[in-house]
């Protein structure tokens, strides 16, 4: 692979997925971190990408796919149907981590009533709880994605390996009966951090995640205490998730 195809395909992986750790690009492109660091510097200068610590972004995606207010659009009769059913499951008082997607969000929309403490990396629910004094929100470090509402990088990460917490509440691209995918690899290296630190992982996935493989995998099913869908979801997968010992909750 010569240096021009390589750094399209850098550009070309960023475009699809917004941003990158150098690990993840470099396996992509099958070069070494401080080549791809070359690389990235070159796109840099021509404008196309910003560099970060421990990676890249693409400055103008092609689409708002990723966008937080685009995406939380999307199945929202079914993301608050998702989020009140989960919220039932969060004991009063617990620690609870609570991951950047747009449908764990309205699960934390229905948590205060429990006094939580609450660990996260997402802006949209430290926004929501800044002034609430019946809950102690912890906000990961990291870089800052605004379109994401979401921080990310090594940082983030860290801040989860220092902690425990009663429950994970998680959100993902997609799942099969081969585990569970999401569509970026930075996302991906925060949100294992964040089912080590927890006792009990659920997972909030819409009826449009079933039978659907994001980009990158996340974990096998294994790794899964619980899972709150919707009434829409395949009632066949559901089934083969419940025969896996996952407990599957169809919110009405």
């Amino acid at each position: 692979m010569t240096a021009e195809e390589r750094k399209h395909r850098l550009e070309s992986y960023l475009q699809e997925v917004e941003f990158a750790s150098l690990e993840d690009l470099s396996k992509r492109v099958g070069a070494s971190i401080s080549t791809v660091r070359r690389d990235l510097t070159v796109l840099e200068a021509a404008g196309g990408l910003r560099r970060t610590h421990g990676g890249a972004r693409i400055i103008s995606p092609k689409s708002d796919e990723f966008a937080f207010s685009a995406r939380d659009t999307h199945q929202l009769d079914q993301k608050e149907a998702i989020g009140r059913a989960c919220a039932q499951l969060i004991g009063s008082n617990q620690s609870v981590i609570i991951d950047a997607g747009t449908t764990v969000y309205h699960v934390a929309k229905y948590l205060e009533d429990k006094s939580p403490q609450i660990v996260t990396n997402s802006l949209p629910v430290a926004n929501l709880y800044s002034a609430a004094g019946r809950v102690e929100l912890v906000l990961s470090g990291g870089v800052i994605y605004p379109r994401l509402g979401v921080l990310v990088g090594p940082l983030a990460v860290e801040a989860f390996t220092k902690i425990h917490a009663d429950v994970a509440v998680m959100s993902a691209g997609g799942i099969t009966l081969e585990g569970v995918t999401n569509s970026h690899g930075l996302l991906i290296d925060i949100q294992l951090a964040m089912m080590r630190a927890a006792a009990k992982v659920i997972f909030c996935l819409d009826h449009t995640k079933f039978g659907r493989r994001s980009v990158s995998p996340l974990c096998d099913l294994s790794r899964i205490h619980t899972i709150v869908t919707d009434s829409r979801a395949p009632t066949e997968l559901v089934a083969q998730l419940r025969e896996r010992n996952i407990e599957v909750i169809v919110a009405g």
